[in-house]
């Protein structure tokens, strides 16, 4: 079952309606405890880790009343044909906030078809977006959930080449991660090199592998 058994790729949605992708499981070397390293959706995507029994645990009813999620972190499933479903109820309210906001939301969506349809079609839209919308219109921090979201490495590579104005050391290393490569330390531009060139040629293998 995907909401205990958290694999690479999958998105989960915390409790404090922030949204987060699984990097990899990983095993702390001194105590042999599982640990899940995970990546904020939002912001500046920063990446976490933390023991597997915590992630999966349920939400403290006691501590946290309010809360109607079972789950600290519930597993949502994005479906490729651009529709989601959840184990979940999935709003507008739900998804991660702009950092600006001052305060987290606590209106709930009304039970409505017409409100119903309307939030689906928002979450499809954020989905689709780099295929709807130019990239060069998309703001930095859209283009790298583009960039998390791309099923090909050929369209990862186009999403890389339009962010080349605004790309910084903090980008390249959680792109780097995503893509499982290492990217050393070094000019930024040079790095930047470095990450189209792995791009490309994973994209190379990518077609090699589909003809």
């Amino acid at each position: 079952m995907p909401q205990g058994d958290p694999r690479p790729g999958e998105k989960y949605l915390h409790y404090k309606n922030k949204l987060y992708q699984i990097i990899t499981l990983a095993q702390d070397s001194q105590t042999g405890e599982r640990l899940v390293v995970y990546q904020a959706l939002y912001g500046t995507f920063q990446v976490y880790a933390r023991p597997l029994s915590m992630f999966v645990s349920a939400v403290d009813k006691e501590k946290y009343p309010q809360v109607k999620q079972k789950y600290c972190f519930q597993w949502v499933e994005f479906k490729k044909s651009g529709q989601e479903s959840s184990k979940l109820e999935i709003s507008k309210t739900n998804l991660p906030q702009p950092d600006s906001a001052k305060e987290e939301t606590k209106a709930e969506v009304p039970g409505t078809e017409e409100a119903k349809e309307e939030a689906e079609a928002d979450i499809a839209g954020r989905k689709a977006a780099p295929k709807r919308i130019p990239i060069s219109r998309l703001s930095a921090e859209e283009k790298m959930i583009a960039f998390f979201d791309a099923d090909t490495m050929e369209e990862k590579y186009r999403i890389l080449v339009a962010m080349r104005e605004e790309i910084t050391d903090r980008m390249i290393n959680n792109m780097a991660v995503a893509l499982d490569v290492v990217i050393e330390e070094g000019p930024l531009d040079l790095r930047y090199e470095e990450l189209k060139a792995c791009l490309r040629t994973m994209q190379r293998y990518e077609c090699n592998r589909l003809r």
